[in-house]
Order: structure tokens, then C-alpha cells, then sequence
């Protein structure tokens, strides 16, 4: 399976993810500059975590707008696996790739440190690796990680079992329903704030990260066996 890390400029999680699919996945792997306008070569696309465009106007607001954008709109509609971590989940959020926002942390600081998950899914091609409600650990850092959406998206999201990931413990950032993780209708597109990349060998303290890339790698594998 081949992986395309979308790299914007800001982009500062970008050689994590580069490494986890790389290095503790084993799978094949390239960064894309943003301005690129064809991802027809790639099975899974990547957008990592960072500062796209220094924050400005408002976290993922006008890297929604690269030119690459359009090919991973495209690739989310042919059912592809796109994955939007902490930088990148707003920028799916931006691009309308997922419903709700991102507003600042509760405390108004930025967090970085290891929190508790509880998968609330484990039926999606993201998370069928791990066990209903098992509780992992995994790393966040950002500063506008607070989802919200209206009451309406909220009951959507619930019905259509599309929150993969709660916080488990303490809500670090005041997140609506402690929402750390969701995908679109399709099921293809995954946005989460914490940091799954930086969770993949015990050396770094915690690899429960590693079983949604292996996760997304198997689902790709089982649905493109060729039959005689």
C-alpha cells in the first residue's frame, strides 16, 4: 500500500508520520508538497499535524485552499482512506470534509501530553484492530483541539456510530461529548486531534497509535484481493 504524507507549509508532523508508516508499518511512502494536483498514485493520503500557514486566519483556514485539496476531496469521494491528524483534522473540518469546528482549548493553553482513549468503534477500517472500549494511550498537542458541532451533527454523529474516539479520564481540551476522533458518512475519512503517528514503539512510550495504520492497511488489502 502506498502512503502520500501531505506536507504544507508549517506542516512540523509531517516526518513522524513519514516514519510510522515507513518504519514501523513497513509500508511504501512519499511526502507531497502541497501544490501537487494528482494523487491517483497513492491508495491512502496522510495530512499531518503542525502550524499550516502559521494558524492564520484560523487553524487549517487556508490550507483548506492548496492545490492538493482538490485531488484529497477527490480521493475521499473514490473511497480511499484519508487520514487528518490534529492539524490535519481541521483542515478537514475547513474543507468540509467533516462536519463541526475546532475552538480553542477550555483552558485557553496548549497541551502536550499523553492522554487516555476509549475506542467507541471498532468497526470502521480505522480502528477494526483494536477491541470495543479498550483504552489506549496516545500523545496530543495543539491548542485549538475543543470540537464542537450543533446539536443536530451531534445526534447524526452518534446514530451513524461515526465517534471512533473519546477521551477516557480527563477531557483535556473541553471537547463537546469528549470527541477526540470521527469520520465522514462514507467511513473512509478519519479526523482526530490526538497524535496516533508518535504512538507506534514503545520507546516512545505508548504504541497503540500502530494499530490504525495497521488497521487501514488490512481493510485496503482485504478489499482489493483479486479474485480468479
Amino acid at each position: 500500500m502506498k502512503f502520500a504524507v501531505i506536507v504544507f507549509p508549517g506542516s512540523n508532523c509531517d516526518v513522524d508520520m513519514y516514519h510510522a508508516i515507513k518504519d514501523a508499518l513497513g509500508e511504501e511512502v512519499e511526502y507531497v508538497w502541497h501544490s501537487t494536483d494528482n494523487l491517483d498514485q497513492y491508495d491512502g493520503i496522510l495530512l499531518p499535524g503542525g502550524f499550516s500557514y502559521g494558524d492564520y486566519l484560523r487553524s487549517g483556514a487556508i490550507a483548506r485552499f492548496s492545490n492538493v485539496m482538490v485531488e484529497v476531496v477527490k480521493a475521499a469521494q473514490a473511497g480511499k482512506p484519508v487520514l487528518g491528524v490534529c492539524n490535519g483534522f481541521q483542515i478537514l473540518l475547513e474543507a468540509g470534509l467533516l462536519p463541526g469546528a475546532m475552538r480553542r482549548n477550555e483552558g485557553l493553553k496548549f497541551i502536550c501530553r499523553n492522554v487516555g482513549l476509549k475506542v467507541e468503534n471498532n468497526q470502521s477500517m480505522f480502528t477494526s484492530g483494536y477491541e470495543l472500549q479498550e483504552s489506549i494511550t496516545i500523545p496530543v498537542a495543539h491548542g485549538e483541539g475543543n470540537y464542537y458541532c450543533d446539536d443536530e451533527t451531534l445526534a447524526v454523529l452518534k446514530r451513524d456510530n461515526r465517534i471512533l474516539f473519546t477521551y477516557d479520564g480527563d477531557n483535556p481540551n473541553g471537547s463537546l461529548e469528549r470527541i477526540a476522533g470521527i469520520t465522514n458518512e462514507q467511513g473512509n475519512v478519519l479526523g482526530m486531534m490526538p497524535h496516533p503517528e508518535r504512538a507506534v514503539d514503545s520507546l516512545l512510550g505508548s504504541k497503540d497509535g500502530l494499530k490504525i495504520f495497521q488497521s487501514i492497511v488490512k481493510n485496503w488489502r482485504e478489499s482489493h484481493v483479486i479474485t480468479a
